[in-house]
């Protein structure tokens, strides 16, 4: 089974950069193997250092790992709900995926021009999630206005069900929060939810880009949105897209293990990428050999 995530951000916050480092993710040698799919598709093995110890201890004649299917989205502009910019286009790429990981800039940088004029990650992430809000807000509303007729009709048993669940997610999407902050209980209400295919229901992480891999306690542009995103349900991963980039174009696995050495990680901030993408769904593995 391959998980889809949309890797999804403002334009110039450091989306392209971190799909790139992920298609240059060789550090794992064959563990760790990335396929183009298109241009901004790839499909990488989630490393599992359970699975390496395994293929020591059986050598089999092959190896199929996890996979995670990576899509890096055209960045947003404001009104893409009503179709700014590439905003049905890149709505629809969202739609299709399983889990969002939603990339802030959270760093200082002159050279590289944010389409704000200014740093602010918190009203960035607020810009795409407003957006996606709007755009559930349309399909619950479309929902709720058939669901009622069937209701009022008498013939659709479950349309009950359906209107407090429609309704339950149009009172949380009207106060500007996410569809998953509403908690459905139920085998049909949550059968119900699954089929509406809302934006903000997906699982998502917030990828903190900031500029220094090694120096990423106190900063306060990291530490806005922890707070901003306390209760959603989301979780926060911190990475440097510019350190990545740097370690994707080393050749070697020693190589890449003796930079990281230098810079006092243990390992790279796209191994953890990988396996927090694929975690998203608290999907369990099983391993046959």
């Amino acid at each position: 089974m391959s998980l889809k995530c949309g890797i999804v951000g403002l334009p110039n916050v450091g989306k392209s950069t971190l799909f790139n480092c992920l298609s240059n993710a060789k550090a794992q040698s064959a563990n760790f193997p990335f396929c183009t799919i298109e241009p901004n598709v790839g499909v990488i093995s989630v490393p599992d250092d359970r699975l390496t110890k395994l293929v020591e201890m059986c050598n089999p004649r092959s190896t199929v790992p996890a996979t995670v299917e990576i899509v890096d989205i055209a960045g947003l502009v404001k009104g893409a709900s009503k179709g700014e910019g590439l905003g049905n286009k890149f709505l629809a790429n969202i739609r299709e995926t399983d889990a969002i990981l939603h990339v802030l800039r959270c760093f200082d940088d002159d050279n590289i021009t944010h389409v704000d004029t200014t740093v602010d990650p918190v009203r960035d992430m607020e810009v795409i999630n407003y957006e996606l809000q709007l755009k559930d807000l349309e399909t619950v509303e479309a929902r709720l206005a058939k669901t009622e007729k069937a209701a009022k009709a008498g013939g659709d048993k479950s349309a009950k069900m359906q209107l407090e669940v429609l309704n339950a997610y149009k009172e949380a999407l009207v106060q500007g929060k996410a569809a998953r902050s509403v908690v459905i209980e139920g085998k049909e209400e949550e059968k119900f939810a699954r089929e509406l295919f809302l934006l903000t229901n997906k699982p998502v992480l917030y990828v903190c880009n900031v500029d220094d891999a090694s120096a990423v306690n106190g900063n306060h542009y990291v530490e806005a949105v922890r707070e901003a995103i306390a209760g959603e349900g989301a979780d926060l991963m911190i990475v440097a897209a510019k350190t990545e980039s740097e370690i994707a174009e080393l050749d070697t696995w020693e190589e890449r293990k003796e930079f990281l050495e230098e810079i006092g990680l243990s390992e790279s901030g796209v191994s953890r990428l990988i396996r927090a993408a694929y975690s998203l769904l608290d999907l369990k593995t099983y391993f046959t050999a």
